[in-house]
């Protein structure tokens, strides 16, 4: 009897033991669970911009409240856009690819949204155009920059002048860029709320007061998009020198391989 009660109390202090253990381990876990937090960097918070644009667009169309949802996710889109740049240079994150990111959701957000207005009648067909044909010329030329060694900003930037650098990499050239995207975004979604569809909140308009805010709309974007073709102009016209150099390398090898041949 002894015998056996030694080998039970044998048996609940390894019990108590492997429960006190268990019980450590999920303690153990739980801290270090708890110690693990997401740290936010630009690349992240491009990614997260991307992800809210493509909600928005997807938002409008859906009747006024769904629309005015889009306009809100519209202003959290290109608030992202302000907030990487800050934490790129606060936390001292900015990087050559990540300006390339940050390019890359420029362009998706851009064309994604003014696709869509312009798929809906909202806008012209050629606006969209406009903006992809400029996207593709400045980010071939600075692929030629990048190739030769060069990067976006800094003392080894491809911009050289001082106009250029102004007009392109300057603080208020992109907020007011990043602005003008934003109010003319946002003044299509809330035009799409207010005055159209079948459940619009401002129910049927004058002929006149829907002029009014047709050509707003067109006026607000057209002005988006030349500027966005003015800030392109440094970029086509600094970035023809690596074209040139890369059609000149390109000539002399075939030229050495024909004499070669």
């Amino acid at each position: 009897m002894g015998a056996r009660c030694g080998v039970q109390g044998v048996e609940n202090d390894e019990l108590a033991g492997g429960l006190n253990g268990t019980v450590f381990a999920l303690q153990r876990s739980r801290d270090c669970f708890g110690q693990v937090r997401m740290v936010w960097t630009p690349n992240k918070v491009t990614l997260l911009r991307v992800i809210v644009g493509f909600l928005a667009v997807s938002a409008f169309g859906h009747g006024a409240w769904m629309n005015l949802l889009g306009v809100a996710l519209t202003v959290a889109a290109i608030a992202l856009d302000a907030l990487d740049g800050h934490i790129a240079r606060r936390k001292k994150m900015a990087t050559p690819v990540g300006a390339q990111l940050d390019i890359l959701g420029d362009r998706v957000i851009e064309n994604m949204f003014f696709t869509y207005f312009a798929v809906v009648g909202m806008v012209s067909l050629w606006l969209p155009m406009l903006f992809f044909a400029r996207g593709a010329a400045t980010d071939f030329l600075r692929g030629l920059a990048m190739k030769a060694g060069y990067s976006g900003w800094g003392a080894n930037a491809m911009l050289r002048s001082g106009w250029a650098k102004a007009l392109v990499a300057s603080r208020w050239s992109r907020g007011l860029y990043a602005g003008m995207k934003c109010a003319c975004f946002c003044y299509l979604g809330l035009e799409l709320a207010l005055t159209r569809g079948p459940v619009a909140l401002l129910g049927p308009v004058t002929l006149d007061m829907h002029a009014a805010i047709r050509a707003g709309a067109q006026t607000l974007a057209w002005m988006t998009g030349v500027f966005c073709v003015v800030r392109g102009l440094p970029v086509l016209v600094e970035g023809w020198r690596f074209l040139a150099s890369n059609l000149s390398a390109t000539s002399a090898g075939e030229e050495a391989r024909g004499d070669a041949g």
